[in-house]
């Protein structure tokens, strides 16, 4: 189990998903469920169902969350969002990173890095992600995959302007596969995190930061990857769309 340090987070990750309704309908029973949370709760929702899905949550907990953000405050830079527009319309939180981010639009730590000032700027929490392919894992390069993308994301911050921020692992190869790492696999790549959090921000800091694991997380998986000592919860993708997402919500780790 996670040190008394960090406070579980389950975020659900919506992506490219659902209607307004649809979105009215799964914001309601999660608010509705966060009762039996074993944590804290986010979600990050679609920017069109920002608004909506904001009002069905004030006042219950559940955090609010946008998937992606520009690094600049304003300008001509049309399709993006900036990190104050998501602040305005009612965001606490935003994904920066996401594996797909980075493999299908050429996202890179820098981007991150750019990303993260401008969303710490606006008050946000930010959800930074790392993590290898599994061409990068079969090749024994997952250690200096991590290291460079949180050296390259977290650069120019002191570990003071980073206290609220929130690493997530997630292995690309487990992403909307079906496949998993398995918790001793898990508990390694967090426990390097770590390592490398505390090699660039110092130890105080590392041991405070949460880091959540993201790839295929489920309600038959969650329990045994929330008893490894340095996860401290999870990015929920696909499974964050289903009446299971309560249960994951309400993990019990021994």
């Amino acid at each position: 189990m996670a040190s008394a340090l960090r406070r579980p987070l389950i975020a659900g990750n919506w992506k490219m998903n659902l209607t307004l309704a649809q979105s009215v309908d799964l914001a309601k029973l999660v608010s509705g469920g966060f009762g039996s949370a074993s944590g804290e709760v986010a979600v990050c929702v679609p920017f069109t169902a920002i608004t909506v899905v904001g009002e069905i949550l004030k006042g219950t907990g559940v955090r609010l969350g946008g998937q992606d953000c520009h690094w600049e405050a304003s300008g001509a830079f049309t399709g993006e969002i900036s990190a104050g527009q998501l602040r305005d319309a009612g965001c606490q939180m935003v994904i920066i990173g996401h594996s797909e981010r980075r493999r299908l639009f050429g996202e890179t730590d820098e981007h991150v890095n750019k990303k993260l000032g401008a969303a710490l700027k606006c008050g946000l929490t930010p959800i930074v992600c790392v993590g290898e392919t599994l061409e990068e894992r079969e090749t024994q390069k997952t250690w200096r995959v991590l290291e460079t993308q949180i050296a390259g994301g977290l650069k120019g911050f002191a570990p003071s302007e980073l206290a609220q921020a929130v690493v997530a692992y997630e292995p690309v190869w487990a992403i909307g596969t079906g496949k998993t790492a398995s918790p001793a696999q898990a508990q390694e790549a967090h426990l390097f995190i770590r390592s490398q959090l505390k090699k660039v921000h110092g130890g105080s800091f590392a041991a405070g930061c949460r880091i959540l694991y993201g790839g295929s997380v489920t309600a038959d998986n969650v329990d045994s990857l929330m008893a490894q000592a340095d996860v401290d919860g999870a990015l929920v993708g696909g499974a964050s769309l289903k009446k299971d997402f309560l249960r994951i919500m309400g993990f019990r780790a021994a």
